[in-house]
Formats: C-alpha cells, structure tokens, sequence
C-alpha cells in the first residue's frame, strides 16, 4: 500500500464513526420515512396498506389545519429571517463602529444564546404573563395591557420577538467577522471620495459581506422553518391553533391521539420539499451575487 492509499485509509478511520452515526440517525429514517409516507401505517401496527399519494393528496387539499400552519410558518419564517439579519447586522455594525468595550458588547448580545431554549422561553412566559401585566396595572403603561400569549395576532409578534432574543447573537457573530474583513483602505478612500454612510454600507459593507449573509439567512431559513420547542413553551401552538406551526403540526398527526404516522411522514416530507426548494433557491441567487461582488 503506497503512502498516500495509507493516508487515504487513515482520514476514512477518522470519519468513519462519523458517517455511521450519520447513516443510522438521518439516512435510513429519512428513507424509512419516505416509504412509510405512502401508507397508512399508524406506527404501532406490524401491518399495513400502501396508499400511493393519498397522504399527499389528503394533506395539502383536505387538511386545513395542515394549511393553517403552512401560512402561519411561512409569516413566522419571514419576518423571523427579515427581523434577526437586519437587528443582528445593525448591532455588529454598531459593536465594530466602537472603539472601546467590544467585547463586552459582544458577550452582553450572545449572552441567551448560552442558554437553552426551553429555560430562555420559561423566562419569556413570566415576563408576558406577570412582568407586563403588572407594569400595565401599577405603572400606568396601559399599552401593556394585552394578551400576549392569549390573542394570536399579538401572540405571532411575542414569539418574533422572542425568536430574535435568542437567535441574533449567533448571527451578530457572523456578520462581525465578516466586517473586521473589509480592507480598511477600501473605507478610507471611500471617505476621501465624500461617501455617506449609507453609500458606504449599500456599495462597500453588503457587497464585501454577501458571504455572510449567504450564510446567515441559511441558518435562520432552515431554524425557522423546524422550529418547535419556542413555540411549544410559550403558547403551544394555541389558543385554536393560531399559532401551530408545521413542525408541531406533524408531531401532533403521529404522536398525539390521531397515531397516522404514516400521514405525518407525509406532511414531513412536504415540508423538507418546502425547505430544500427555497434555500437551495436562496443560495444560488445569493452565491452569484457573491461573484458579482
């Protein structure tokens, strides 16, 4: 065995437990899923019927809370996306504009990323069940005085607003490495030519950072449109289903009193096509602009 076979052998022992926990964990379910997606299987029976498309078909015709939560997650995903780039690259770009205490700015906005999101959410919940309330009676903030968890149309902007606590330290993250990456006599002579700060971020900052902003609207499609648990702790997907997701949707066909698992890898299925077409859309559009930059 000649010595670059050997080193080839070595890098596959490396990734080799890797690629098996990867095959057993998401490969062969998905696949499984994708089978099961076409019959009528209720996920504890040993036997049953193949239905061809019929879970499709029933899921994206019939199916209307199925259709209520395809909009409600594609209003979440968004404004989610909208909200947490333009928040976090306003705030990397403040940080960098500094001269002092970068890192502790830095630190203070990553600060609940360090934190769960079931723990960070149970906090959230007090605030909007307790915290407000009582400002609103006591401190006579009466535009505090809502339903924050209990109205839907309010409830939709409490989980944006605790989407973006949470998510936009990562990305903030993100966006200042990519700035300290502008070459600083790009900036200078931008400044000598009498360039506003607007013409600075519209013709230098956004096309040298298009990389990073491949990379965080990515993230933050894929982590919007599987979110779960956020949206579990703090309204449940209620009140009526006002604020359910697809994610919560599918677990609730298969796992909670309807038990059609098959019909729910259906609706699985639907949503990572949903999933795959838009950030694959998304990419590709964005990475040529990269070139263009």
């Amino acid at each position: 065995m000649t010595r670059r076979y050997k080193a080839a052998f070595s890098l596959l022992l490396f990734v080799l437990p890797a690629l098996v926990l990867y095959l057993i964990f998401l490969i062969i379910p998905m696949l499984q899923g994708s089978y099961y997606s076409f019959t009528d299987w209720n996920g504890l029976n040993k036997t049953y019927d193949f239905v061809g498309i019929r879970n499709f078909v029933e899921a994206l015709r019939d199916d209307r809370n199925f259709r209520t939560a395809i909009w409600f997650t594609a209003k979440y995903v968004f404004f989610a996306v909208v909200f947490q780039n333009v928040v976090a690259l306003l705030l990397a770009m403040l940080i960098e504009s500094r001269k002092r205490a970068k890192g502790l700015f830095r630190t203070i906005f990553f600060m609940p990323n360090m934190l769960s999101v079931i723990i960070s959410t149970f906090m959230w919940v007090f605030v909007f069940s307790k915290v407000l309330p009582a400002l609103s009676e006591h401190a006579a903030f009466k535009f505090l005085d809502l339903s924050w968890l209990g109205d839907p149309s309010v409830s939709f902007w409490s989980i944006l607003l605790v989407s973006l606590w949470g998510g936009v330290g990562t990305l903030m993250l993100i966006y200042m490495s990519a700035i300290q990456g502008i070459p600083q006599h790009l900036k200078e002579a931008a400044i000598i030519d009498g360039a506003t700060p607007f013409h600075m971020l519209r013709y230098i900052t956004l096309p040298l950072i298009a990389h990073a902003l491949t990379i965080c609207i990515f993230l933050t499609l894929n982590s919007s449109f599987k979110v779960y648990d956020l949206i579990y702790a703090l309204t449940g997907g209620g009140p009526g289903r006002g604020t359910q997701p697809i994610t919560m949707n599918i677990f609730e066909e298969a796992f909670q009193g309807n038990n059609r698992y098959g019909y729910a890898s259906a609706k699985a299925i639907i949503l990572f096509l949903i999933i795959f077409v838009i950030t694959m859309i998304q990419v590709t559009v964005m990475k040529k602009r990269e070139v263009e930059a």
